[in-house]
C-alpha cells in the first residue's frame, strides 16, 4: 500500500473522530468503516515489523469486519509475497480488483507475484493496466521492465527504465541506483557494453554498497578484457558480501588470466567450499572441475617454461 494510501486512510480517521466529538449535524460515521480501517493499520505496522503471518491475521480482521474492502485485499497480498506464497497472493490481489476495478496497486501487487512464478507475460499485462490507471507510477514502468527482461526483451525492458528514470523522485537514489542497475544488465545482455558500464557506474555511485552493481561492472570489465578492472569490482562483492561463492570463482578467472595463479586456486577453493556449505551441488561441482582444469593448465605451462 503506497505511503499517500496510508496517509489518506488516516486523514479519513482522524476527520471522523473529529466529526462525532464537535460536529452533531454531520451525518452519521460508520463505527464498522473506522474498526476496518485499524485493522488495516495495524496489519500494515506489523508487515513493516516483518511479522508477515501476523499481518495476515490483522488484514483478515479487516476483511471479516468489511467484506468488499479492496485495500485489505491488496494489501494481504503483499504479505503472501514476503511469504512466498504466490497462488494466495494472486487470488487476494484478484478479488481487490473485482472490488476495485481501479485499484492500480492491485494490478501492480498481482503483477510482481506474477513476475514471481515466472509468468513474465501475466505480469506485463497487470502492469500495462496499472499504468494506464496511474501514468506517473514509476514502480510500473520498472516492474515492467524487468518483466520484458525476464520475457528476453531487453529493448523494451531499456525503454520502461528509462520512462521509470523520468518518472522516480529524485531524493530516492537507491531506487534510482537500482534502475540503473537492471538497465546495465539489459544493456548487457544487447551486447552493448560501453552503456552498460555507464550505467553500472551511475548505480555505484549512488548506492556504494550494492554489490550487485559490482558483481555487474566486474561481469563487463571481464566482457571487456579489463581483468584489472575485474578483481576489483569482485573483490567488492566479496568485502560487501563475503558468502558470495560466484564471486570468488569469477575473481580466479581473472586473477588465472592476469597470471596470479595462487590467488585463482585460492579463489576456486574458497568459492568451493561456500557452494557445497549453501548446498549448491551442481555449482560444487563445476567449480571442483574448473580448479582441476586450471592446476592442469599451471602444470602444463611450468613443464614447459622448463623445456
Amino acid at each position: 500500500m503506497s505511503n499517500l494510501w496510508r496517509l489518506f486512510i488516516s486523514v479519513i480517521i482522524a476527520f471522523s473522530l473529529t466529526f462525532l466529538t464537535l460536529s452533531a449535524h454531520s451525518a452519521p460515521v460508520s463505527i464498522t468503516q473506522i474498526t476496518a480501517s485499524n485493522f488495516l493499520e495495524l496489519g500494515v505496522d506489523k508487515m513493516r515489523r516483518g511479522s508477515y503471518q501476523e499481518a495476515i491475521e490483522s488484514f483478515n480482521q479487516a476483511i471479516e469486519v468489511e467484506k468488499d474492502f479492496a485495500v485489505a485485499y491488496s494489501d494481504r497480498c503483499l504479505a503472501y509475497l514476503q511469504l512466498q506464497d504466490y497462488h494466495q497472493a494472486i487470488a487476494d490481489c484478484t478479488q481487490a480488483i473485482n472490488f476495485a476495478p481501479n485499484h492500480s496497486e492491485a494490478y501492480l501487487n498481482r503483477g510482481l507475484a506474477l513476475y514471481r512464478q515466472g509468468d513474465y507475460s501475466g505480469a506485463i499485462v497487470d502492469y500495462n493496466q496499472a499504468i494506464a490507471l496511474k501514468p506517473s507510477d514509476f514502480r510500473a514502468y520498472y516492474n515492467r521492465g524487468l518483466a520484458f527482461a525476464g520475457d528476453g526483451k531487453d529493448s523494451e525492458a531499456i525503454l520502461d527504465f528509462n520512462l521509470a528514470l523520468t518518472q522516480i523522485p529524485r531524493i530516492t537514489s537507491l531506487l534510482l541506483a537500482d534502475i540503473y542497475n537492471d538497465r546495465g544488465l539489459a544493456h548487457f545482455v544487447l551486447q552493448d557494453i560501453q552503456a552498460a558500464m555507464l550505467d553500472f557506474n551511475l548505480a555505484i555511485r549512488l548506492n556504494a554498497n550494492d554489490y550487485r552493481a559490482y558483481f555487474n561492472r566486474g561481469c563487463t570489465c571481464g566482457r571487456n578484457g579489463d581483468d584489472f578492472g575485474a578483481v576489483r569490482d569482485f573483490s567488492h562483492v566479496i568485502r560487501l558480501n563475503p558468502s558470495n561463492a560466484q564471486a570468488y570463482v569469477n575473481r580466479g578467472v581473472a586473477h588465472y588470466r592476469l597470471g596470479y595463479h595462487l590467488g585463482a586456486i585460492s579463489d576456486l577453493q574458497k568459492a568451493s567450499e561456500y557452494f557445497y556449505n549453501q548446498g549448491k551441488k551442481v555449482a560444487y561441482e563445476k567449480t571442483l572441475d574448473l580448479l582441476k582444469n586450471l592446476r592442469q593448465q599451471i602444470s602444463s605451462a611450468t613443464e614447459i617454461a622448463l623445456l
